[in-house]
């Protein structure tokens, strides 16, 4: 039978402590529908659920692990009744050397789920390690998380799994105008002052109006410094924005203030949100402050 190549199903798996739960979430922020510690049983289940709906995911990614006594034998039937309906399972294998695991262990204070009161922690990684071998042989994709930060984790997943048409795309810009008069966005990543700008509350006839207005945006952005400001600040986030994709960054708030976050700084903003959405970067606007003047 012919594979179903339009579903991804990725079964993330390895090493307790490894960093599995850290690679799950990187896919739920790829777009997949997430699940952890699904027994292995339940795998041609979910799938065939998954299938059956129109779903705005990008496939499936499922965490497993030895949680099971007898989750070798099950996972082996899944694999099995997947193959009959035509369907590829992707196998993501997570591991690290032993000594850090233990380290690991000892930081967090939680049991391995093989530890008992017959087996210490480090026969517990052996016997795992042991067990698991079949999946590793068979895995797609095998990342030794002993040196690697969450960010080097985050950037190798992406690199392997985004589509080709989001790659540098897939990180999240949120836009935000405000007033410095109310007080800095706490989780502003990027802080811009236009107060250096010329100010169109002092025009009377643009003081009712906001940056949202073409007369105010005109007053702002089309005549120096604001014509080359916008530029510059354009040309500068262009190229500083892959740069935080590539090191694995899935979010970054850009805050763009003014005295009271109703005219320039709302200029700046829809115009950076606009530019940012025809360069293909998934981005979100807010105007923190613009009711507040």
């Amino acid at each position: 039978m012919k594979e179903q190549e339009a579903v991804s199903v990725v079964i993330v798996t390895g090493l307790s402590g490894s960093g599995k739960s850290t690679a799950l979430n990187v896919f739920e922020d790829l777009g997949y529908f997430c699940v952890d510690g699904l027994p292995a049983d339940m795998l041609p289940k979910l799938v065939a659920l998954f299938l059956g709906k129109d779903s705005k995911h990008r496939g499936l990614a499922l965490g497993m692990d030895l949680r099971q006594h007898d989750f070798i034998e099950q996972w082996n039937e899944a694999v099995k009744e997947l193959q009959t309906q035509g369907i590829r399972s992707r196998i993501v294998f997570v591991e690290a050397r032993p000594e850090t695991l233990v380290r690991r262990y000892a930081t967090t204070r939680r049991p391995h789920p093989l530890e008992s009161t017959s087996l210490g922690l480090e026969q517990a990684l052996d016997r795992e390690r042991m067990l698991l071998d079949p999946l590793r042989k068979d895995a797609e994709l095998v990342i030794d998380t002993t040196n690697y930060s969450i960010h080097d984790l985050r950037r190798i997943i992406q690199e392997r799994f985004s589509a080709p048409e989001d790659v540098g795309t897939n990180m999240r810009v949120h836009v935000i105008s405000f007033g410095f008069k109310y007080g800095v966005p706490a989780e502003a990543d990027l802080v811009f002052d236009l107060r250096f700008l010329p100010n169109p509350y002092f025009e009377p006839e643009m003081r009712p109006m906001s940056g949202k207005d073409a007369p105010v945006a005109e007053y702002v952005l089309d005549r120096e410094p604001g014509m080359t400001f916008k530029q510059k600040l354009l040309d500068f986030l262009l190229y500083l924005l892959p740069l935080y994709a590539k090191e694995g960054r899935y979010r970054v708030a850009v805050a763009i203030g003014c005295t009271g976050g109703r005219h320039r700084s709302v200029a700046m903003s829809e115009l950076l949100f606009a530019t940012l959405r025809e360069n293909g970067y998934t981005a979100t606007i807010e105007h923190r402050h613009f009711d507040l003047g």
